[in-house]
């Protein structure tokens, strides 16, 4: 018996889902919490449960949230991401996968492929004609995930140890 469900969030899975987040920015990316970026943690439900087109998947362990992923209407902003890229997937057509994130005890179990699936599946319901994402190619592993579950559409990697190493990404509807 698998003792994981993968399923889209209730308001009871909150509190769990935003402890997942805030560990994995403290403890997996080292640079904590900031607002500019996750300004979306704060209010989980009402950036994810509420509105129509957004969702929030959580994977649970019994009753206890060990991952997340969210869908939020919206491409790419420009700036920080080339203009081009941003009329490449607009606002009113494009959904963004946000927030894919396992606790380290419970990885290598398939957790983040069926997040992603079942995200996958609601922006397809949605009606949306694009699943956009990008990631930071420093954090071990998430070239080789994202590469994986979707297509590169453009690397924006400038080699500078510093800086993040954005990679970005679209995931296929059908």
């Amino acid at each position: 018996m698998n003792p994981y469900t993968v399923r889209p969030a209730e308001p009871r899975h909150v509190e769990g889902a935003r402890r997942v987040m805030l560990d994995t920015f403290y403890r997996e990316f080292g640079y904590g919490y900031r607002p500019e970026w996750h300004w979306d943690v704060i209010d989980l439900e009402g950036t994810y449960l509420r509105p129509e087109r957004h969702t929030l998947v959580v994977a649970l362990h019994g009753e206890e949230v060990v991952g997340t992923t969210a869908v939020r209407a919206g491409g790419p902003k420009s700036p920080p991401h080339p203009e081009w890229l941003a009329r490449l997937y607009p606002d009113a057509t494009t959904a963004q996968l946000f927030r894919v994130y396992v606790d380290p005890a419970h990885r290598r179990r398939g957790l983040a492929r069926e997040l992603v699936a079942q995200a996958r599946r609601f922006v397809a319901d949605a009606g949306y004609q694009a699943l956009y994402l990008h990631t930071d190619t420093r954090v071990e592993g998430a070239e080789k995930f994202w590469g994986s579950v979707a297509e590169p559409v453009f690397d924006a990697r400038d080699g500078e140890p510093g800086h993040f190493q954005t990679v970005h990404f679209e995931i296929g509807l059908s």
